[in-house]
């Protein structure tokens, strides 16, 4: 198995509604993903353009040879999913009145809505999902919330690190 991870960061605040404790409060994270592809074999591998070596790599020739994907275009796609997120409030459909979200939002602030609760863990599913709706070959997505507190999303029986 090849794999690449790539990382980005993003700033938001976000609370979590229905909780007892201090994160039932609007508080913020620098949030930090980091995302992992793996593939099989590496790309000319299996596409007919070489042939195929014993350890899975292939002799064909081409920008893209023996690569997982280009790490450029794989870093830049994971830091365009976070910038997406970067510098806005995280809010639960539903969990503010609609005359707060008007309020926020007439006030110039940049409300991302999104359809679960803000955990760590369903950010690192959207992540996940965002990732692979782009085409990459994503096995899992581990999300920070701290710099010791860690969730992630992986690839059925794929097993987190």
């Amino acid at each position: 198995m090849y794999g690449l991870q790539a990382e980005a960061h993003f700033d938001g605040a976000h609370f979590l509604t229905d909780y007892y404790g201090k994160c039932e409060n609007l508080h913020g994270h620098r949030w930090r993903v980091v995302a992992t592809i793996e593939v099989e074999r590496l790309q000319g591998a299996h596409d007919g353009a070489g042939e195929l070596r014993d350890d899975g790599t292939s002799t064909a020739a081409g920008t893209m040879r023996d690569m997982v994907v280009d790490f450029g275009v794989f870093k830049r796609t994971v830091a365009e999913v976070a910038n997406e997120l970067d510098h806005t409030f995280l809010v639960e459909e539903g969990s503010l009145a609609p005359a707060t979200v008007a309020a926020l939002e007439g006030e110039g602030f940049s409300l991302t809505m999104l359809p679960f609760r803000t955990t760590a863990e369903n950010l690192a599913r959207w992540f996940f999902d965002r990732l692979a709706e782009r085409g990459l070959p994503i096995s899992q997505v581990e999300v920070d919330e701290t710099p010791n507190n860690r969730a992630f999303y992986a690839r059925d029986g794929h097993v987190g690190r």
